[in-house]
């Protein structure tokens, strides 16, 4: 599984050719969640309140290019890196 992102010990990572809807997976301190790309609800999992805090506020800056992301992993293809919340 490809990862797009990392910062402040949070890993964004995505499959290829994975199920609807559009969403990515976070990884933290043992915790993992799907996340939907649209809302930013957390799909499957659970985060630690201010890890998801985080990753809502990165998500955010970022969307456009999780959906192109989501597209190019769709597509089999390598998504490109994300730049991480500073």
């Amino acid at each position: 599984m490809p990862t797009i992102c990392y910062f402040f010990g949070i890993l964004i990572q995505m499959y290829w050719r994975d199920h609807e809807p559009p969403h990515f997976h976070a990884v933290y301190a043992g915790s993992t969640a799907i996340i939907d790309i649209e809302t930013l609800e957390v799909i499957r999992g659970g985060m630690p309140p201010r890890a998801l805090a985080l990753i809502r506020e990165w998500a955010k800056t970022h969307e456009n290019e999780l959906k192109e992301d989501w597209t190019l992993c769709r597509q089999n293809q390598q998504p490109r890196q994300i730049e991480p919340l500073q």
